[in-house]
């Protein structure tokens, strides 16, 4: 690669990892052609973004951004997973595919928001429920209140009306 090229690669690197929500670094040795289409499919359905790159390039990527605090961990083989939109959802494919693939696949760290973030870190955000989910919980805990307060307004004029009935048949037992 001659000058301009890695030059234009950085730059293209330096905007990425400034627009990233999350970014996550893998060490792969060892990995086989057929895990890391695996691995690359899996994290394209989930809106990640999957690379390898020099480590010298991804520490001048890196700097003046967030994400510089990954620069202790660009040593060996170095994967980045760069997350633009759901954290979690990455977190989740990563964390699965490290499960599996333990001897060949290895999470080295993360940031999230500016954030610096161990692997058991990566563990925890893979462990929550995804983000449809969650705003499903918010949503019914915010319905609640509105539902119970609907079944208390619906049940004044049911009781009326069955007090109003039970009069009726006092009436016409007299």
């Amino acid at each position: 690669m001659n000058k301009e090229t890695k030059q234009q690669q950085v730059a293209e690197l330096h905007d990425k990892l400034q627009r990233a929500k999350a970014v996550f670094l893998a060490d792969f040795r060892g990995m086989n052609v057929e895990q890391a289409t695996t691995l690359r499919n899996e994290l394209r359905s989930a809106a990640v973004e999957y690379k390898v790159v020099k480590n010298t390039l991804l520490e001048l990527a890196s700097r003046e951004t967030d994400k510089e605090s990954l620069s202790q961990h660009f040593t060996g083989p170095t994967a980045i997973a760069l997350s633009y939109d759901d954290p979690v959802s990455a977190a989740k494919v990563l964390s699965k595919f490290a499960k599996t693939q333990s001897n060949t696949f290895k999470l080295k760290a993360g940031v999230l928001t500016g954030k610096a973030i161990s692997v058991a870190d990566i563990q925890a955000l893979a462990d929550l429920p995804s983000r449809e989910v969650l705003i499903a919980k918010l949503l019914g805990t915010i319905n609640a209140p509105v539902a119970n307060f609907v079944g208390v307004l619906a049940a004044v004029p049911g009781s009326f009306v069955r007090a109003l009935n039970a009069i009726k048949v006092q009436k016409e037992g007299n």
